[in-house]
């Protein structure tokens, strides 16, 4: 069979039967061309919309839900509808002793402040946080570290600021590290700076203070802004959730069918609805490249079925001069198969010059709608043989054909 492959009047044939129809030959195979464009294309993109959610979220522990106190809808023990409830570190502490399945439990805050250094200036936001933060939410530090528990345990007044409060702060090229900044007129020093596009669940993050410092120059006392719940990967963070948000009713005398006391954002949730998303897509994808295949392939048997039938004499010619059967059919089934792979591969280079269109104009930059639009080399080598398996059945059909006329009969053939 392979010594059959690489005989040169094999191919002599091959390529005979298609250039005697050039145009019909052509036409026939831009199904499979639009088939294996559209498949390259689609799941090119989906994986390029998966890698910008995934630079998204990727410095954020996905299962996590984020939990913060609002006003009453129900009179309760005494205390009228209404009644605003505030969070405190009490509440964080009982939370993380009591609900099963919680990995990490950060108690945050927030405020806005002027912020000043010489003459330069701007308004951002302040983040009170302790160090377990970057376990969370992982910092991409350009310079410095990141709140430590010695800067907690000594109330020290220290930063770490954004990329974008740099900008604002400090000149071009200069080394923001053990420099001063003033925050409400306290002077703090700088001893970190992380990249923007950390994804930011909440009030926007543009600097981190200790919680203890926060705590004392804002006068929270115990007070929490919000808590930031992850939990444990083999756990179901709604009912994370849900516990924590029972538990804190109980802890602060809510009514227990109270849904507006405590307002929440689940990310694990919406982080699972959009992989859902994703795979459906990618599954549609399939679906739908590999349906266009198959009507591309089918067109390509028709075409082979007229083309055996006007080679009728010919083929009743080589019957008669002895051909087995067998090498009939084997010849109209390499003619599928080159026919179906030549249309694949020029579908494939045209769906990765699409992919590398995509990826120039909109897969640049920190706001890139698809990012990396591309196709892994394992994707290129199923669809390789998806094409010439597709293309060896469908050659059954016309090779049969072909075999099935009688010497005779096809001399006779006018």
């Amino acid at each position: 069979m392979f010594k059959f492959l690489f005989d040169r009047d094999t191919w002599q044939e091959v390529f005979d039967s298609f250039s005697k129809n050039k145009l019909r030959s052509i036409l026939t195979m831009v199904g499979v061309w639009w088939g294996i464009l559209l498949l390259i294309g689609l799941l090119g993109s989906a994986r390029g919309l998966e890698n910008s959610f995934n630079r998204l979220f990727g410095s954020f522990a996905t299962n996590s839900v984020f939990v913060w106190g609002q006003s009453t809808s129900k009179p309760f023990k005494g205390f009228q509808e209404g009644r605003q409830v505030s969070l405190s570190l009490t509440d964080a502490k009982k939370v993380e002793e009591n609900v099963e399945g919680i990995e990490f439990l950060v108690p945050r805050n927030q405020n806005q402040a002027s912020v000043v250094r010489n003459f330069l200036s701007g308004n951002f936001g302040i983040n009170g946080d302790y160090p377990l933060l970057d376990q969370v939410q992982k910092k991409k530090l350009i310079h410095g570290r990141f709140i430590n528990q010695n800067d907690i345990d000594d109330n020290k007044k220290v930063v770490v600021i954004s990329e974008d409060a740099y900008k604002q702060l400090f000149e071009k090229d200069e080394m923001p590290i053990g420099e001063y900044i003033e925050i409400n007129k306290i002077n703090f020093k700088v001893i970190g700076m992380f990249e923007n596009g950390n994804v930011n669940m909440g009030p926007t993050s543009d600097m981190h203070i200790p919680f203890t410092t926060f705590q004392q120059i804002y006068n929270q006392g115990d007070n929490v802004g919000w808590l930031t719940i992850t939990g444990k990967p083999d756990y179901n963070i709604k009912q994370i959730e849900n516990d924590a948000k029972l538990l804190l009713r109980n802890m602060n005398k809510v009514h227990p069918n109270d849904n507006r006391a405590f307002g929440s954002f689940n990310l694990g949730e919406r982080f699972e609805q959009l992989t859902g998303f994703l795979t459906g897509m990618q599954f549609l994808t399939w679906f739908v490249g590999i349906a266009t295949l198959i009507a591309g392939v089918f067109a390509i048997g028709n075409i082979l079925l007229i083309t055996v039938k006007e080679r009728t004499k010919e083929i009743g010619v080589r019957r008669a001069l002895g051909a087995a059967p067998f090498e009939i059919k084997r010849q109209i089934i390499i003619e599928a198969v080159f026919i179906t792979l030549l249309s694949g591969i020029l579908g494939i280079i045209s769906g990765g010059l699409i992919l590398i269109i995509i990826d120039y104009f909109v897969g640049q930059g920190d706001d890139a709608i698809l990012v990396n639009a591309s196709v892994s080399l394992s994707v290129v080598f199923v669809s390789l043989i998806i094409l010439v398996v597709l293309g060896s059945l469908i050659g059954l059909i016309p090779a049969f054909k072909a075999v099935s006329i009688k010497p005779i009969e096809a001399l006779r053939e006018e």
